[in-house]
Parts: structure tokens; sequence; C-alpha cells
């Protein structure tokens, strides 16, 4: 998922480039000299020399994107573990996507900003350059891979709320918590055990390109995650279609029972005290099914509007990053990249920026997650649970 470049010459006039290639010498291209243009023999690679003030900006915006990725995904551990109402085993799977996003912006996310501000070059080391690639892999993996699950779990308690356990058992969410994990893993494990090697000579640091690797590598972390979304999504959205057109069907005929039940209620003086108790009874029974059908229409529709939001992010921003992924062996070879610099390290921090994004889009629909952000941003942490019923209540009574 990662290519740096080491830095070798830089070129202020025209001049032939050559390599030697099976033992023979043999002209690759003529370059034109650029101040700012790098080129790395070992790979072909032309690399960007930013300037001081260049680097100076594209530090801070850099540093700023990782900062608020490690807030805002703290604030969803703090919110879940100090909480009560949030303590619940469906916001587990918030709990794991949290700390793989936080783990991306405290793990990956530093040593992707001063390998950018050297002009690509790789510092630490080739032992570490395994350990940071499975590191990065590991935790976008586990990042991606939550949120298919999420989008699982959030359809069978929409469609099944009675059946599906998960929601209900601790335990067995953590199973699958810890199933996405091991997943992420196994991506991450085959370069360490010899069937793909990472590239790191020359100063470069990239990911492995063998072919069979990089499509079981990209299927597994991407490609199956983004098709068991849209599938959801699409499930989701058609449940909450039929529910609304069930809905709109039925209320005229809903609303002509109402009508009908107060207007005998009307007439209840007249009654015998055991018809005005039939009445009433009748009366209750009909509002609080009517109440329940409504409640679970805005539940579907919620459901469908914040899944659509997270698979359309999600699409934007990791969908060109893996395209690039799978193409790139087999257009640049196995062992260099010949892809544009700035096009690669574009198309990765819009990959990372997705751990940015997702803490907010569930903070945006989720009106309990809301409240705690502004009191943790405040520091009014005395009562914080309290506050969150009292606005509970208020809302239930507001339906």
């Amino acid at each position: 998922m990662f290519n740096t470049s080491d830095v070798d010459h830089t070129f202020n006039k025209r001049e032939d480039v050559s390599e030697v290639i099976n033992g023979t010498l043999e002209l690759v291209y003529n370059v034109t000299a650029d101040p700012t243009v790098m080129w790395n023999d070992t790979c072909g690679e032309t690399l960007l020399d930013f300037g001081s003030g260049e680097k100076i900006i594209i530090g801070v915006m850099l540093a700023i994107i990782t900062a608020v990725t490690v807030m805002g995904n703290t604030l969803v551990v703090i919110a879940v573990c100090v909480v009560k109402k949030l303590r619940q085993p469906s916001n587990y799977l918030l709990v794991s996507l949290a700390v793989a996003d936080l783990s991306v912006a405290i793990v990956v996310m530093p040593f992707v900003i001063v390998t950018d501000l050297t002009g690509g070059k790789w510092l630490f080391g080739e032992v570490f350059c395994n350990i940071f690639i499975g590191m990065d892999v590991m935790c976008c993996t586990a990042s991606i891979m939550t949120l298919c699950v999420i989008s699982v779990d959030r359809y069978l308690g929409i469609t099944r709320p009675l059946t599906y356990p998960a929601r209900q058992n601790g335990q067995l969410m953590a199973k699958m918590i810890l199933g996405v994990w091991l997943v992420s893993a196994s991506i991450t494990l085959p370069p360490f055990c010899g069937w793909a090697k990472n590239v790191h000579t020359g100063g470069v640091c990239l990911i492995s390109q063998d072919f069979g690797y990089t499509i079981y590598s990209t299927a597994v972390a991407f490609y199956i995650p983004m098709l068991v979304m849209l599938f959801m999504y699409y499930k989701i959205f058609r449940a909450a279609r039929k529910s609304g057109l069930k809905h709109r069907f039925t209320d005229f005929a809903r609303r002509e029972r109402l009508e009908t039940v107060a207007s005998e209620a009307l007439r209840m003086q007249g009654l015998k005290p055991q018809g005005v108790a039939e009445e009433c009874a009748a009366l209750s029974r009909l509002l609080s099914r009517e109440r329940r059908n409504i409640s679970i229409f805005k539940r579907e529709q919620k459901a469908a509007t914040t899944l659509g939001v997270i698979v359309g992010v999600f699409s934007v921003c990791w969908l060109p990053f893996f395209i690039l992924s799978t193409a790139r062996p087999f257009i640049c070879g196995v062992e260099c990249s010949c892809v544009p610099i700035w096009l690669e390290r574009f198309l990765l921090w819009l990959g990372y920026a997705n751990s940015l994004m997702n803490p907010f889009i569930y903070a945006f629909f989720n009106r309990d997650l809301r409240s705690t952000y502004k009191d943790l941003l405040r520091c009014r942490y005395r009562n914080i649970n309290r506050r969150l019923s009292a606005v509970g209540v208020h809302e239930a009574l507001k339906v």
C-alpha cells in the first residue's frame, strides 16, 4: 500500500539516462533537467523535491489530518466506554472501527508524513519497512472489514430484530471483531512467511507486487467488503422503501380508524362502564400499534441513509487507490512502481481520509454520540449519563 524511493541524482542539464539490464548497458530515455526533479536510477522513478515553503504547507496540512483523526476516534472510544447508554454490544463495532482508524493515525500516518516531506526517501531501514507495511495493511484492512461487518449488523438488526442474537450478546460481538482482525492479519502475514517479498531496495519501501498476492490482498481487503456493503445497502434501502410505501398506503385507513374510535369516544357518556372501558382499550391499542409502526419506519429510513453515506464516502476514499494498487504490478512489473509519485501519494492520503471521516459520520447520524462529543469537548464530565438520559426521555415524549 505504500511506496517510497531513494534519491540519487539531481539533474541540472539534459543528459542520457541508462541502466544495466541483464548485464547489458541500455539507453532508457533522455530527460530534461529540472531543479525540482530528482531521479531514482534503481526504479526509474521521478520524484518531486519540495521547497521549504511547500514542505511547511504540506506538513501542516497532513499534521492537521492526523491530529483530527486521532481526536475524533479517541472521542468514540471514550464515549462508548464512559456513557452507559452507549455501552451496548452493537456499539462494540464502533469501538473496533475507532481503534483501527486510531492505529492508522498513530502508527502509520507520521511515517508517511516524514517520507513525503523528504521527497519520498525511506529513512527507517529495511527491517522497519516490513513492520511498517504490515501495520499499514493490517490497520487499514481492519477498518475496511469493520465497516463491512457494521453494514451486515445494521441490516440484520433492522430486518431481524428478534432473531438476531449478536446485538444482545457481547461475547458473540467480540468474536465477530476478533474475526475481523484475524482476517486482516491474514493479509499482513504472507510477506513475513516467504510467499511474497516486499520491495525494499534502493531506498524503496513498497508492498509486494507479486501478482497472486496483489489479487488476494486487494480482493480480501477491499473488493469483497465493498460488494458486501453495496449488497447490504441495497437490501436495507429496499426494505425501507417497501416499508415507506406500506406506511403511506395504509396511512389513510389508519386515520379513518382513529377518527372512528375518537367519534365513538365522544358518545361515551351514554355508554355503560363496560362499553367505556372497551372503547378506551381499543383506542390505546390502535395508538400503540401506530406509534410502533412509525418507529420502525423511521429506524429503517435512518439506517438506509446512514449506510448510504458510509458506503459513498468509503467508495470515494478507497476505490481509486485500490484500482491503482491492483493494476500497478501488471503495468509496471513486480520490482518497482512506474506510477507518478504525486498520484500515489494523493490517492493514499485520500484513503487515509476515510479514517478521519468515520467518527464524524456516525456522530452526525447518532444523537447520543453527538451529545457525548459536545460534553467531552466542553469538559463537562459530571452527570454526563444523567444528561444523556434526560435528552432521550425528552425525545421519546416528542414522538
